[in-house]
């Protein structure tokens, strides 16, 4: 597996992690920003990273079903820890701002459901795939992430593996600071796509 070090190296080579002046998904301002679609879109990297966190599942999971995904940030992880865990992998699109499954995927009555994102902050879209998998009778047995930036204070209430957990400060639109103040603001995300 590889240590916060190696992989904080590997993030910051890949311009995954960037910093600035970003508006998140969840509303919330703050000076860094996980761009992991910048990882992803170098494989011999991203082949590092997703193979120390498949390992961490192992070490924590021992057995589950599939995985479930949010788009756009989750799918290509997913995919990646899905092939490595020989685990069929889906995903969850907005329609009409609603998470919902599409492209005949399905979770089975009894299903044993892993959910994995790209970057964890509030947790509000792994929440979201939990009522999918919840609506669909399936079980979900834990959530997984590449960044863990939710310092202990995301909606999901159960223990999130991360490959990497960060502890980047967040900001209210009316409560932020002076450096921040000062920088336009760019919104990088994907959600309102």
């Amino acid at each position: 597996m590889l240590s916060l070090k190696e992989s904080l190296k590997i993030l910051k080579e890949t311009n995954a992690l960037i910093e600035g002046h970003f508006i998140l998904s969840s509303g919330l301002h703050s000076s860094k920003y996980i761009q992991c679609a910048q990882l992803m879109s170098k494989p011999n990297y991203a082949i590092k990273i997703c193979e120390s966190l498949a390992s961490k599942i192992k070490n924590e999971l021992k057995n589950f079903d599939l995985i479930l995904s949010p788009a756009m940030g989750g799918i290509i992880v997913g995919y990646e820890l899905g092939k490595i865990l020989n685990k069929q992998t889906i995903f969850s699109e907005r329609v009409n701002g609603e998470f919902k499954l599409r492209r005949d995927f399905q979770i089975n009555k009894g299903d044993k459901v892993l959910i994995v994102e790209d970057v964890i902050t509030t947790g509000k879209s792994s929440i979201e795939c939990s009522k999918i998998v919840t609506a669909n009778k399936g079980n979900i047995i834990g959530y997984a992430c590449i960044i863990d930036r939710s310092n202990g204070k995301s909606h999901i209430k159960e223990k999130i593996i991360s490959q990497v957990e960060l502890n980047i400060p967040t900001y209210e639109k009316d409560n932020l600071p002076e450096e921040l103040s000062s920088i336009k603001a760019v919104k990088p995300g994907s959600r309102n796509l």
